[in-house]
């Protein structure tokens, strides 16, 4: 599991640094500031949640349920809050009028995250 989870911390934190800076260049010019807020918004809680990826690697060595339970909380948590914010943010340049039924998507993807938290501190409990 810890191999998956640096992977998966790797490849959100690669990403991240490519959105940001596809949002700091490439977007700045095309939307809106408020859409571009809520671009930034997705990039720093993806980066947020790259680094509790990251500490709960340090954790998978005790082969945890907690671990694991984790591990997919916040890895779908990244996917479903940053990634709806992504699409709202570019829905009017992508034309994507569909888009705004992601609105519901963003606070699951936000209760995800604190879930994944939740189950972090109870793995921290239980393994001195």
């Amino acid at each position: 599991m810890n191999r998956k989870i640096i992977l998966t911390a790797s490849f959100f934190g690669a990403v991240a640094v490519i959105l940001g800076a596809f949002g700091a260049h490439g977007l700045k010019n095309v939307v809106a500031a408020d859409q571009l807020a809520i671009w930034s918004k997705g990039v720093e809680y993806q980066f947020y949640h790259t680094f509790a990826l990251l500490f709960l690697s340090t954790f998978a060595r005790f082969r945890n349920k907690l671990i694991d339970f984790a591990y997919y909380c916040f890895t779908v948590g990244i996917i479903f809050f940053s990634g709806s914010l992504y699409l709202l943010a570019t829905r009017e340049v992508l034309q994507l009028s569909w888009v705004n039924i992601v609105g519901p998507i963003t606070p699951l993807g936000g209760l995800l995250l604190i879930t994944g938290w939740i189950f972090l501190f109870f793995a921290a409990l239980k393994n001195r």
